[in-house]
């Protein structure tokens, strides 16, 4: 079978016959730092909502994907090395369509989702006058429907970490159990029960691996904890549930 030549756009198509709209791509890119869940925001230098705390992001090109404007976007609102943004794993979360959303005009947006180890700080470009690494809840509100968004963001990582081993890309290259069970503590809003996570994390095929002859002081007068860093699993079988009755 030969391959299909060039689509013709039918006769007498108008394309002036739907009113136009805008895409713009929404970045809700994470981290766990001192302890406490992070989203990355940035302070609006331009109207609509100047000055407002509100997602890195912004319009798509004519000749460029969502996926490519979102890390364009990223780099230049930001300021985070072109290395750091190219490797980051984006994850598309879902589109955001109300008509009201922008009062500018009617603009869809394609929402995304990272999760990253502890990075330098960040600093404003483009039509960000600033940006910074912001404590989940830690700010009065934000500008559009990013609120929503980043709710949204939550709930998915605290979903995926039951059924995939994504906790693992908060960690450094390197990690205890001890920092990975912090991570999980701090997503999910619970205490775990230490040796229960510990058993559930090394009897998983794939979630970690142990770096040999590595070892990390991590306070008080105990032996160095070993080192571990992830394994090749991308799924986790059987999934690590969150405690019942315990709030996410």
């Amino acid at each position: 079978m030969s391959a299909a030549g060039p689509a013709r756009v039918p006769e007498g198509y108008d394309p002036h016959a739907f009113e136009p709209f805008a895409v713009t791509v929404d970045l809700a890119v994470c981290t766990v730092r001192d302890g406490a869940l992070h989203i990355l925001l940035i302070r609006r230098g331009e109207e609509p909502y100047k000055g407002e705390w509100a997602l890195p992001g912004g319009f798509v090109l004519p000749r460029e994907s969502a996926g490519q404007a979102a890390r364009r976007e990223l780099a230049e609102e930001t300021g985070l090395p072109d290395e750091v943004v190219a490797g980051l794993h984006l994850e598309q979360l879902r589109t955001y369509s109300d008509p009201d959303r922008d009062p500018r005009m009617r603009v869809v947006s394609v929402a995304y989702t990272a999760l990253v180890p502890d990075l330098p700080e960040p600093h404003g470009g483009g039509d960000a006058a600033h940006a910074q690494w912001v404590p989940f809840g830690a700010y009065a509100g934000l500008a559009f429907d990013h609120e929503r968004i980043v709710a949204d963001a939550r709930d998915r990582i605290g979903a995926k970490f039951e059924y995939t081993c994504l906790a693992t890309a908060f960690c450094p290259p390197e990690f205890t159990l001890g920092e990975l069970q912090q991570v999980y503590e701090t997503v999910w809003g619970t205490a775990l029960d230490r040796p229960n996570f510990r058993r559930k994390v090394l009897a998983t095929p794939g979630f970690v691996e142990q770096v040999a002859g590595a070892a990390r002081l991590t306070g008080g007068r105990g032996k160095p904890a070993a080192l571990y860093r992830a394994g090749a699993a991308t799924a986790l079988h059987p999934p690590l549930l969150r405690p019942e009755g315990r709030p996410s």
